[in-house]
């Protein structure tokens, strides 16, 4: 059985320890702090409510696309 190398997969190790929004194969999404990434899984912080926050892992094969967040504009005032 062959992994197949996604081109996102490229972006992995630039993107450890940085904010990162996730889109999913079913359309759906998540952002959070991506912490690592092995075993064919994404581990990623994810906010949860008040002060918790829960590591979550996401399969390769779920997800299509991962990219950072972009930086902020400076204040228009």
């Amino acid at each position: 059985k062959g992994v197949i190398f996604m081109n996102w997969q490229q972006k992995i190790m630039h993107l450890i320890g940085q904010p990162i929004g996730i889109s999913f194969m079913n359309g759906q999404g998540t952002s959070g702090v991506l912490c690592d990434a092995y075993d064919g899984e994404l581990y990623v912080m994810e906010y949860l409510y008040q002060s918790q926050f829960a590591l979550k892992h996401y399969e390769y094969q779920t997800i299509r696309d991962i990219n950072p967040f972009p930086h902020c504009q400076q204040r228009l005032y």
